[in-house]
C-alpha cells in the first residue's frame, strides 16, 4: 500500500503564576491528582478531565472545579464523588431537566453549574461547600470533531490546575485509519512538581497554558478517504495538488466612529498584508462605509502591484467616524460583483466573494436585521459567498453568522485587541485559495440513509469536507462514493471501501473512541440542524427541527443549546443542573442573573456545612450597558466615594466627553458605608466648546468662547419647557445636535422635594 500516513506533532505549555482560569478554588486545598486524557480516532476526539481534591484546611470551604473547553465541543457527561457520595450526569431535554431540578431545589437539595462563553472557549464551573477533611473527585467528558484549517488538525487543551500537583498527567492517543494502515501517535506530558514550578523557589506558580497538538495525514487519493464502522460511514475529502482558482473579492470595511482606535489600526494593518496576497489573476475592490458608502474603485480591478499599492494607500487614509450603514454597503458590494459578472470581466470559473469587517449594529439606513438579511439574500447570486468578521465582544455575532451561512459563507468573531490583525489575516488565509467549486459527494441511494450535507459551494486549500451517514441493511460488502466538482475542468472521482474491515481492526484496540463513526454522524447532524434552526423561515419548521435536535442530542448524550446536563446523587435526592451557555435575552438589573448559563442558588445537603456569603453592593451607581441586537444587558457597580468624578463617555473621534460626579447619602448604611449617587452630569462637546451640566440644583450651559449661555436653578417650578425656551432665546446655534459623527442621548432625571420650596435630591 505504501506509506499512507505521516504526523507532525507539536505542543506548547507555559509555566507561569496562577491565573485561576482553570482553578481548584479555595484556601488550604490540596490537589492530589490532575489527569487529562484525549483519544482521537479518525478526527473525532473524546476528552476526559479528572481531578482529585482534598479540603486540607481546618474549616469548611467551597471547592470549585473550572474547565475551559472548545466552544465547538459537546459536553457528554460530568460525575462527582463527594465523601463517597457519587453524582452522575445524564443529558435530558432542557424542560425535563429543569423540572427535575426544580423538585430538588424545592427540597433545598440543589446546586448550580455555570457555563459561560468567550470567543472560542466555554468555561464549565461547579462548586461544592464541604467540611474539613473532605475528599472530592471531579470528572468531565466532552467530544468534538477535529476541523482541518490551513493544512492541519489542531487539538488544544487548556491546562490550569491552579496548584502544584503531585500526580499531573496529560495523555493523548491519536489514531488514524487510512486504507491499509492503522497508525497511532501516543503523546504523554507528565511533569513532576519541580518541573511544574515557574522558578526554583516559586510556590504560587505551575502549569498554566495550552497543550496543543497539530497533525495532518498524507493523502495519496484525491477521491478522499471513506471509512465504515458501527453501521455508519464517514467520507473525508481534501484533495491536494490542485491549482488555485482565480477569485473576485469585494472587501467591505466598517469605518464608523466605533471603529476608532485599536480596531481600525489592526484592520488597516491586516489589510496591508491581505492585499499583498492578491495576484494578477484576482480581481478586487474596496467598499468602506459609515453613514455613507464609498468605493475605492467602482469596478473590480486586477490585483497588480500598482493597483494593490493604491488600495493600500487608500486604506491607510481612512479616518473612522459617523454611523453604520451595513445594508447599503452590502448592496453596493453585490452590485459590483454582478456588474463584473454580467459584463464578463471576470473568469467564469473564478470564485466571487464578499468579506465584511464590522464591529457594530446598523444605525443608519435600514437598521432592521431581518430586513437586511432578506435584502442580501434576494440580490446575491448563487455563485457568490459572503464572509463576516465581527470585531469586538458586543458585536451582534448571531446576525453576522446568519447572514454568512445563508449566503454560502462563514463568520468569525475577532477579539478587539492587539492580536486582531493576525486574527483577520488568519481568517483570510483560510479562504484565499479556492481549489474547487460546486462539489457533490454521493453514495448509492439503496446503500445509505440520513446523509449529512453533501453539496458544498467551495473547497479551499488546507480545509476538509466531511460527509457522514447511516448504512442500510443490505448484502453489499463494499461502499462506494462518487464525487463531482468543478475546477479548471469538471472532475469526477470515485473511491471504495470494504464494509466491516475497519471494525475488525478496531476490535482489539482499547484506546479507540467507541462508536466514533456513529458519534461523528450525530455530531455533524446536530450542528447542521442547529444552523438550520437559526434560519428556519416559519415557526412550524423551527419546531420540527427542534424536535429532531432534542431526539438526537438525548440519544447521543450531547449537551446542546436545547438540552441540559442533570447531575444526580445515587439516590436521586441531590441534583445539579448545567444549562447551555446561551446569551441572555433579559436585563440584568431586574432581579435576573447576568450569565444565562443557569446560575442557581446552592442549598447544601445534610453532609455539607453552610457557607457565609458577602452582602451585595446596593445604592451605588449601577451601570447598564445594553447590547441591542443581542438583547443583553451587562451590569456592574462602582464602589467609590462622594465627590469623585467618573468618566462615563469619551469619544475622541466625535469630540464628546460625559462625566458624572458622585454625592453621598444623608446617612450611612447598616454596614457603616456611605451610599453614593450621581449628583451632577456634564456633557462637553469639544468642536464647539459647549458644556452642559445638570444637577439636582441647577442646569447650566457654557460656551468656552462666549461664557455662560444659560443658568437655571433654585425653585422647583423650573421645568423642561422653560429651559428649552430660554435656550432658544439665547439665539445660540450649535452643531452638537446635528453632528454627523455620533449621536449621544443623555437623559438626566432631576427630582424635586414637593414638601418645601427648596430643592431635594
Amino acid at each position: 500500500c505504501g506509506n499512507c500516513v505521516c504526523f507532525s506533532v507539536h505542543y506548547v505549555v507555559w509555566l507561569r503564576t496562577f491565573t485561576g482560569m482553570f482553578a481548584i478554588r479555595g484556601d488550604d486545598i490540596t490537589v492530589k491528582s490532575y489527569k487529562v486524557e484525549s483519544r482521537i480516532t479518525s478526527r473525532f476526539a473524546h476528552t476526559t478531565v479528572r481531578s482529585s481534591v482534598v479540603n486540607s484546611g481546618s474549616k469548611a470551604q467551597s471547592i470549585g472545579f473550572n474547565v475551559q473547553i472548545p466552544k465547538r465541543a459537546f459536553i457528554t457527561n460530568f460525575t462527582m464523588n463527594v465523601n463517597g457520595i457519587t453524582f452522575t450526569g445524564s443529558v435530558k431535554e432542557k424542560t425535563v431537566a429543569r423540572n427535575l431540578y426544580a423538585q430538588a431545589k424545592a427540597r433545598g437539595k440543589a446546586a448550580g453549574i455555570v457555563r459561560t462563553n468567550s470567543q472560542d472557549m466555554e468555561t464549565f464551573k461547579t462548586e461544592v461547600h464541604v467540611p474539613p477533611g473532605s475528599h472530592i473527585q471531579f470528572e468531565l467528558h466532552y467530544q468534538e470533531m477535529m476541523q482541518r484549517k490551513l493544512g492541519v488538525y489542531e487539538h488544544s487543551l487548556h491546562l490550569q490546575p491552579g496548584r502544584l500537583v503531585p500526580q499531573f498527567q496529560v495523555e493523548r492517543r491519536i489514531k488514524v485509519e487510512l486504507f491499509c494502515f492503522c497508525v497511532t501517535a501516543h503523546i504523554v506530558f507528565k511533569p513532576n512538581v519541580e518541573q511544574q514550578r515557574k522558578c526554583e523557589n516559586c510556590t504560587d506558580s505551575g502549569v498554566d497554558g495550552l497543550f496543543r497538538v497539530t497533525y495532518d495525514v498524507s493523502r495519496d487519493h484525491n477521491a478522499g478517504e471513506l471509512q465504515v464502522s458501527d453501521g455508519h460511514f464517514v467520507q473525508f475529502f481534501a484533495p491536494s495538488s490542485l491549482t488555485p482558482l482565480p477569485k473576485n473579492i469585494v472587501f467591505v470595511i466598517d469605518v464608523s466612529g466605533s471603529m476608532w482606535g485599536v480596531k481600525m489600526k489592526q484592520t488597516v494593518e491586516a489589510m496591508q498584508a491581505i492585499l499583498d496576497d492578491l495576484t494578477m489573476d484576482d480581481y478586487f475592490s474596496i467598499v468602506d462605509f459609515n453613514h455613507n458608502v464609498r468605493c475605492w474603485s467602482e469596478d473590480l480591478v486586477p490585483g497588480s502591484s500598482i493597483q494593490v499599492e493604491e488600495a493600500k494607500s487608500y486604506i491607510r487614509g481612512i479616518k473612522p467616524n459617523g454611523g453604520t450603514n451595513i445594508n447599503e454597503a452590502l448592496m453596493k458590494a453585490v452590485q459590483m460583483l454582478l456588474k463584473a459578472s454580467n459584463q464578463r470581466l471576470i473568469d467564469p470559473r473564478s470564485v466571487s466573494m464578499i468579506i465584511l469587517v464590522s464591529d457594530g449594529d446598523p444605525t443608519v439606513g435600514e437598521i432592521k436585521l431581518s430586513k437586511i438579511q432578506k435584502n442580501v439574500k434576494r440580490v446575491m447570486k448563487e455563485e457568490f459567498s459572503l464572509f463576516s468578521l465581527g470585531i469586538g465582544f458586543d458585536v451582534d455575532y448571531d446576525f453576522l453568522e446568519r447572514i454568512a451561512m445563508e449566503n454560502r459563507g462563514m463568520a468569525q468573531r475577532i477579539l478587539a485587541n492587539h492580536a486582531a490583525s493576525e486574527q483577520l489575516r488568519s481568517f483570510y488565509r483560510q479562504v484565499s485559495s479556492p481549489l474547487l467549486r460546486q462539489i457533490t459527494i454521493q453514495f448509492p441511494e439503496e446503500a445509505v440513509s440520513d446523509v449529512t450535507h453533501n453539496r458544498f459551494d467551495k473547497f479551499f486549500s488546507g480545509s476538509e469536507l466531511v460527509v457522514a451517514g447511516k448504512l442500510r441493511l443490505t448484502e453489499e460488502t463494499t461502499l462506494t462514493s462518487f464525487t463531482t466538482a468543478s475546477a479548471s475542468m469538471d472532475l469526477t472521482l470515485e473511491t471504495e471501501t470494504e464494509i466491516g474491515e475497519l471494525d475488525a481492526k478496531l476490535a482489539g484496540q482499547q484506546h479507540s473512541v467507541t462508536g466514533f463513526a456513529r458519534q461523528m454522524w450525530a455530531y455533524i447532524t446536530v450542528n447542521q440542524l442547529i444552523s438550520e434552526r437559526s434560519l428556519a423561515p416559519t415557526a412550524a419548521k423551527k419546531r420540527k427541527i427542534t424536535q429532531r435536535i432534542l431526539t438526537l442530542a438525548v440519544e447521543h448524550q450531547f449537551v446542546t443549546p436545547l438540552t441540559a446536563l442533570l447531575v444526580e446523587s445515587e439516590d436521586g435526592g441531590e441534583r445539579l443542573l448545567a444549562d447551555s451557555p446561551k446569551d441572555p435575552k433579559q436585563g440584568c438589573c431586574s432581579g435576573m442573573t447576568v450569565p444565562t448559563p443557569v446560575i442557581l442558588n446552592y442549598s447544601p445537603p445534610p453532609w455539607v456545612l453552610p457557607a457565609t456569603l458577602a452582602p451585595p453592593i446596593e445604592n451605588d451607581p449601577h451601570f447598564i450597558v445594553h447590547l441591542p441586537r443581542a438583547q443583553m444587558d451587562v451590569c456592574f457597580n462602582i464602589d467609590s466615594e462622594p465627590g469623585h468624578i467618573l468618566n462615563l463617555v469619551s469619544d475622541p473621534g466625535a469630540g464628546v466627553v460625559v462625566n458624572g460626579q458622585l454625592v453621598g447619602a444623608k446617612g450611612p448604611r447598616a454596614d457603616g458605608k456611605t451610599s453614593t449617587y450621581f449628583g451632577a452630569i456634564s456633557v462637553y462637546y469639544q468642536p464647539e466648546g459647549l458644556e452642559v451640566t445638570a444637577s439636582t440644583e441647577r442646569i447650566t450651559v457654557r460656551d468656552s468662547h462666549r461664557g455662560p449661555l444659560l443658568h437655571l436653578g433654585g425653585h422647583r417650578q423650573h421645568h423642561a419647557g422653560r429651559c428649552i425656551d430660554q435656550f432658544r432665546k439665547s439665539n445660540y446655534k450649535s452643531s452638537l445636535f446635528n453632528a454627523p459623527k455620533a449621536l449621544y442621548i443623555v437623559s438626566v432625571y432631576v427630582g424635586y422635594d414637593t414638601s418645601s420650596t427648596t430643592n431635594g435630591g
